[in-house]
């Protein structure tokens, strides 16, 4: 049975920030922050606490898995993470989601009168 994705909705901003980094590739925990940065130009920025408090979250999920994937002469002690396929689906629920909070916005913006 699929677990009910909308328990976990709406997501936070770093739970947010960190599937959008995973969505494209496994990635270390550097790279998660890396990825954040990059992809937000530098407008949010996650610590190690926050990252690991939220990545044992979603692994405890089964949002996110621990990956096999190791680069050669790498620090074996590095761990890597990927979306589940929950994990995948949630992040879509959300994407949708945040796209009707948009377009709402956007219907309300033009009907507003203006002010200056």
């Amino acid at each position: 049975m699929k677990p009910d994705l909308n328990q976990f909705l709406p997501l936070s901003p770093a739970v947010l920030h960190i599937l959008l980094a995973l969505s494209g590739e496994d990635r270390h925990g550097y790279a998660i922050m890396q990825e954040i940065v990059r992809q937000t130009e530098g407008r949010y920025k996650l610590g190690p606490g926050t990252l690991y408090d939220n990545l044992e979250k979603l692994l405890d999920n089964g949002i996110v898995e621990e990956s096999a994937q190791r680069s050669s002469g790498e620090d074996s002690r590095r761990r890597y993470y990927r979306l589940s396929g929950t994990g995948r689906r949630l992040l879509a629920a959300e994407l949708a989601r945040l796209e009707g909070v948009v377009r709402e916005g956007k219907a309300k913006l033009r009907l507003s009168p203006r002010k200056a």
